[in-house]
């Protein structure tokens, strides 16, 4: 059997509390949604080639990976720190943003600022993959070859992000 022959296995897991409440703000084409809130589902699965005790993932591995960055993420408002259409001025205490004639302050503490351009579902996932990748760089076997996550807003309307594993960590 050729690699692009091997049959596809996988693990996925998904509910198991791995949600978040968060608040966020997006942009899109000059302007930025009103200031609201979702309650975040995330599933991460798994890809790759049975391991010699038969599975890929264990699933507890995945499921703790997934719950301890759905805790970082919960109950924050989640900003987003590579914005070009944003001004963010952060302070000891404060981080307050302007978006043309609009202006909010944040207490610090109440905000995780994510290294990723928009609060979009596909760049929060992205962002989560790579949290999920270092977990697993960590923890698990090579027998994973790709992880898959999916950020739900609403029942029916995600945003995934999918990729092989890099062989080592960026520095």
């Amino acid at each position: 059997m050729t690699p692009d022959q091997r049959p596809y296995r996988a693990a996925r897991v998904q509910a198991q509390r791995l949600k978040f409440a968060a608040a966020h703000m997006a942009t899109f084409g000059g302007s930025i949604e009103p200031l609201h809130g979702h309650n975040y589902a995330v599933t991460i699965e798994a890809e790759g080639e049975l391991s010699a005790i038969g599975w890929v993932a264990d699933f507890g591995l995945l499921k703790h990976s997934g719950r301890k960055i759905c805790e970082r993420l919960d109950h924050h408002f989640l900003l987003q720190g590579a914005s070009r259409e944003i001004e963010i001025a952060r302070q000891e205490r404060t981080i307050a943003l302007r978006f043309g004639e609009k202006g909010y302050v944040f207490p610090a503490e109440d905000v995780l600022e994510l290294p990723i351009a928009n609060t979009t579902a596909e760049l929060i996932a992205e962002w989560f993959w790579w949290q999920v990748v270092e977990a697993l760089h960590a923890a698990a076997g090579d027998n994973i070859r790709r992880i898959t996550v999916g950020v739900e807003e609403a029942p029916g309307q995600a945003g995934w992000f999918a990729d092989d594993l890099p062989p080592a960590l960026p520095a």
